[in-house]
């Protein structure tokens, strides 16, 4: 099922210092308007593509709602008809009759009520589904600024608890809310039309009702928000530290986080009481209001029965109509409590969706060609401040250009830029000044899917996904065939390694490669990037945390990979880029030195006194 289409984001950044989802909250919707039951339109675009169901789920609603109020007709004429008689033999055929009519009007009330339960159902975990893919899929468009400010554990916890409340609306207690609204507003009809007088009084009574509701679920819905947001700060918590197990174990923290958890569950607990207490209050209140005018209305009822102005089954109706009604309005302050809700967990997931990303595919973006024999890469005197740290600059006049099929080795202390330049290139960030271009085009004109395909990444800490071998290395191209995988894998020096496991390719590598050792995870690595076979590759500290068998078999599977395309290399441990064409050495954001390695040692500069550190020790 496709996910609906949601309205496109503006196309301009948010402010550096703001953070990426408390400034992204769509246009219109003022602060004052948090978590109000107007929010739930945010909805709208996920409710559009499914109109016909919509349009059935409101048929058997109104059949359902229409069928519950002509109960009380059948039972008035059950009691007027079938029980006055003073024929028997009447009396009896008339009695069977009547509960004839009951039960096909119970009948008519099972059906309709079971079809609106599926349609309504059907649609509250559709429109839920597709909700949660239309976040997950714009949170993964997000640049790395989203994430210095938001939480992982923060997003899961919209994508999850907040879209559970979502689904409970829509999937239930709207359905409920508008079954209850329809039956409440027919009963009071019928009600005011069979006793105008004193339906009169009681109407004037709920207008009393509704105020003090009013200033009830305005409590309610600022403790909704609230305890939405105290829930997802503990799951914030609770994946990061999950994520850093073996830290938190190694430092035997177990306790003092297990004890920041508690305290973060039990300020959940603490706001969620009191928006418990505030809400049932409100229900509290409208039940016993609203009864005690519905019984002041029956009250006048047996009165009038008393005087012979109506007969016992005009009361009798009149009773049933009247507890339609007060069980209505019961429902309906249940109804409101769980829209409050909802339009909290709504806003949060809208503003995850309207969140604008940092880094936009241009509207027109060049089709460059992928060039043959490596990509050509050029910085015209950049100059970049992350956003978190606007005061000092991380490149400062940068200029480099690197030709096609040469490799270039950055060196330097760390916090010298040397990330930088590769956050840069795959358009993580932009720069506040200067230009970088990618075969001669500028990468602003690159789309951001054309730009990354040509660019090929092998990080320090490989990443490995919680699938098989052979699904991990074909992630760098998902059509590959399995001729394919396995060519990459030799290529990477991982073929004998990965067919002694298990199953083989098949096996399943657990959660971030755990039943790996590392140079195992980065030979994957290292044979995914090989398989997506792109012009330009960056090895960001490919070796630096392996032993020396293992750093020699990946420098093997490196050296396989740099063969034929621009190579653009980390490194800490210059034994590894003695062989690069060039080595570019960075200090504070600046080139400082560039040669290749003899030339630099003969220099005897920030190069030299570094290798003379490496290589003597």
């Amino acid at each position: 099922m496709p996910v609906p289409a949601v309205p496109p984001a503006p196309s301009t950044a948010p402010p550096a210092a703001s953070s990426p989802v408390s400034s992204t909250v769509p246009s219109g919707t003022s602060a004052g308007a948090k978590g109000e039951p107007k929010s739930l339109s945010g909805l709208r675009p996920f409710l559009r593509p499914y109109m016909v169901q919509i349009g059935m789920a409101a048929l058997f609603l109104v059949l359902a709602a229409v069928t519950t109020l002509v109960f009380p007709l059948a039972l008035r004429s059950l009691i007027d008809g079938g029980l006055v008689s003073t024929d028997k033999g009447a009396q009896t055929m008339a009695l069977r009759d009547h509960f004839l009519e009951l039960f096909g009007v119970a009948v008519a009330l099972g059906l309709f009520s079971a079809l609106r339960f599926y349609t309504v159902s059907w649609l509250g975990e559709r429109v839920t589904a597709d909700l949660r893919n239309a976040v997950y899929a714009h949170v993964l468009r997000q640049s790395p600024v989203f994430f210095e400010s938001t939480q992982t554990g923060e997003v899961l916890s919209r994508l999850t608890a907040d879209t559970t409340l979502v689904q409970t609306v829509v999937g239930s207690s709207l359905s409920m809310g508008l079954r209850n609204a329809v039956m409440g507003i027919g009963a009071l009809a019928m009600l005011v039309w069979t006793n105008p007088y004193v339906m009169t009084q009681v109407l004037l009574i709920l207008v009393l009702v509704v105020l003090p509701s009013m200033w009830f679920g305005r409590r309610v819905r600022k403790l909704s928000r609230a305890s939405q947001d105290r829930v997802a700060d503990s799951s914030a918590i609770a994946a990061e530290v999950l994520n850093a197990i073996p830290v938190v174990q190694s430092y035997t923290a177990e306790k003092r986080e297990a004890e920041r958890f508690d305290a973060s569950t039990n300020a959940a607990f603490n706001t969620a009481i009191r928006r418990t207490k505030a809400r049932s209050v409100l229900v509290a209140f409208i039940i016993i209001a609203t009864s005690a005018a519905l019984l002041w209305g029956l009250y006048q009822g047996t009165q009038a029965v008393l005087h012979g102005e109506i007969t016992a089954g005009h009361l009798g109706q009149t009773v049933v109509y009247v507890i339609i009604l007060a069980s209505a309005a019961a429902v309906l302050g249940e109804v409101y409590g769980d829209l409050l809700r909802a339009a909290g967990a709504t806003e949060r997931l809208m503003e995850l969706l309207h969140a604008v990303p940092a880094i936009v595919s241009p509207v027109r973006p060049v089709a460059a060609p992928v060039p043959p024999s490596g990509s050509a890469v050029s910085f015209d005197a950049v100059t970049f401040h992350y956003p978190s740290r606007p005061g000092t600059p991380a490149l400062r006049d940068f200029s480099l250009s690197v030709a096609p099929g040469e490799t270039v080795a950055l060196v330097g202390s760390s916090g010298a830029g040397k990330s930088t330049v590769f956050q840069l290139l795959l358009r993580y960030y932009d720069p506040q000044s200067g230009q970088l271009l990618l075969d001669g085009v500028p990468l602003a004109d690159l789309s951001l899917d054309h730009l990354r395909h040509r660019i090929g990444l092998v990080p320090q800490d490989a990443v490995i996904f919680s699938t098989s071998a052979f699904e991990n290395i074909r992630y760098g191209r998902p059509e590959a065939s399995a001729d394919e995988v396995h060519a990459a894998a030799r290529a990477a020096f991982a073929h004998d390694f990965l067919t002694a496991l298990p199953e083989g390719y098949e096996t399943f590598l657990g959660e971030r490669g755990v039943r790996l050792s590392g140079g195992q995870r980065q030979r994957i690595a290292i044979a995914r990037a090989m398989l997506k076979n792109p012009p330009l590759l960056l090895l960001d500290e490919a070796t630096s945390a392996l032993d020396a068998e293992s750093e020699r078999m990946v420098q093997a599977a490196l050296e396989t990979a740099m063969a034929g395309r621009t190579t653009i290399v980390i490194a800490h441990r210059l034994a590894t880029v003695q062989k690069a064409d060039r080595i570019i050495v960075l200090d504070h954001g600046a080139i400082v030195e560039q040669g290749t390695h003899a030339a630099l040692v003969a220099q005897g500069g920030i190069y030299a006194r570094l290798a003379a550190l490496q290589f003597t020790a």
